[in-house]
C-alpha cells in the first residue's frame, strides 16, 4: 500500500477530520473512504483493525484512531 487510508462514516466529526487529514498529509498521500455511504469497504476496514471511525490506515498497516466517531457495530447498523 502506497497511500493511507482514511476510513470515516460521514458525521460531523469524521468530515472536520477529513479536512484536517488532507491538510497535514497532502490529497495525493491519502484516499478517502466514507464507509457510511460505501459499505462494501466496512469488511476491508475490520480486516485492517479499524474499530472506530474515523480511523487512518498507515501504509505500513497501523490504524490510528482519531476522535471517537462511532464503532464499527453503530457504522454496520
Amino acid at each position: 500500500m502506497n497511500k493511507s487510508v482514511f476510513y470515516h462514516a460521514g458525521c460531523s466529526v469524521c468530515i472536520s477530520a477529513e479536512h484536517d487529514i488532507l491538510e497535514l498529509v497532502g490529497n495525493e498521500n491519502v484516499e478517502i473512504v466514507n464507509i457510511g455511504e460505501v459499505r462494501d469497504r466496512i469488511p476491508e476496514a475490520e480486516k485492517a483493525g479499524v474499530q472506530s471511525v474515523p480511523a487512518l490506515l498507515t501504509p505500513k498497516g497501523n490504524v490510528l484512531h482519531l476522535n471517537f466517531g462511532a464503532s464499527m457495530t453503530d457504522v454496520k447498523g
